[in-house]
């Protein structure tokens, strides 16, 4: 089963602000996963965050 998270879970995950998630959703260098919309909330699929954080580690970047 697929786990998806909320803007907040994210903001957790990366420790970031929200203004910062949304910066990382508009900027194509950095290539952040896209969310989807279920019903009205927006939601970003867990397995694409864990490659996104793979990416990360393996670049050494944010």
């Amino acid at each position: 089963m697929t786990r998806y998270l909320a803007a907040t879970q994210v903001q957790e995950r990366f420790q970031i602000s929200r203004s910062t998630l949304y910066r990382w959703q508009v900027c194509q260098t950095v290539a952040f996963p896209r969310p989807v919309k279920i019903g009205h909330r927006i939601l970003w699929r867990e397995a694409d965050l864990t490659a996104f954080d793979e990416k990360l580690a393996t670049s050494g970047t944010t």
